[in-house]
């Protein structure tokens, strides 16, 4: 377990420092741009307080970033360790089996309820119920990618595209169910829906990025593992004559 976590973490950090730059170089001024959209700039605080708030606001969100790719690193690690015999799929294809998962049920699903809110967003709910909205949004996010597994593993004997399409039915029908069956939680007055689009489809970018190269650094982390493993068996002696 603890070469799975090592692994993991790794993977996480770096992602992250590719996560940090996206940051930086994306991000923080699209949001920038977006927050100054949203309001009236009919008068101006001091310029100096207003960059220094500004900066400090972006080597936050960095620093963020990366520690929030090394917690996903982590989890992905663990959970990786617990769920991989479980997993539809061999070889480093695992990773990436699981690594959907995981955005399904941390990212994804919560989206569809609560979408990533813009600068100048009005939430018509509180902090605390959203935390519990994402909460229970999680545990069915986790909910659908374990139908989706189980349902590609039923199936897939009879016809690989038939184990792929049932696999695929569950995360479907969650797309399509969930957002009309849940009220609107989060409103942005003063963005053109072009801008609010635009944002979320950075998010969605950002966090499915993170996921996809935390996959791919794990699983050449654990080739390279079996390959040394390999190389360090001795050889079988030959039988002397």
């Amino acid at each position: 377990m603890i070469d799975y976590c090592k692994r993991g973490v790794f993977a996480g950090g770096v992602a992250g420092v590719a996560y940090g730059l996206f940051i930086a170089v994306v991000a923080n001024p699209l949001t920038e741009y977006l927050h100054h959209a949203g309001h009236d700039h009919g008068h101006h605080a001091a310029e100096s307080a207003r960059v220094v708030a500004e900066s400090t606001t972006a080597i936050v969100s960095i620093g963020g970033g990366l520690l929030w790719a090394i917690f996903l690193g982590g989890v992905f690690g663990l959970a990786m360790f617990v769920f991989e015999p479980a997993l539809p799929a061999t070889g480093t294809a695992r990773s990436y089996v699981l690594a959907g998962c995981g955005f399904l049920t941390v990212s994804a699903t919560p989206w569809l309820v609560l979408p990533p809110a813009a600068p100048v967003a009005e939430h018509l709910y509180p902090v605390e119920t959203r935390l519990a909205i994402y909460g229970g949004l999680v545990l069915v996010g986790g909910a659908v990618s374990a139908a989706s597994i189980e349902s590609y593993r039923r199936t897939t004997a009879r016809h690989r595209l038939l184990g792929v399409a049932a696999g695929l039915a569950p995360v479907a029908g969650t797309i399509l169910i969930l957002p009309v069956v849940t009220p609107t939680v989060v409103t942005h007055p003063g963005l053109s829906t072009d801008l609010v689009a635009a944002y979320q489809a950075m998010v969605i970018v950002g966090q499915a990025g993170i996921w996809l190269l935390i996959a791919a650094t794990f699983g050449w982390l654990q080739r390279r593992g079996e390959s040394s493993t390999v190389a360090q068996t001795p050889e079988s002696a030959p039988e002397s004559a």
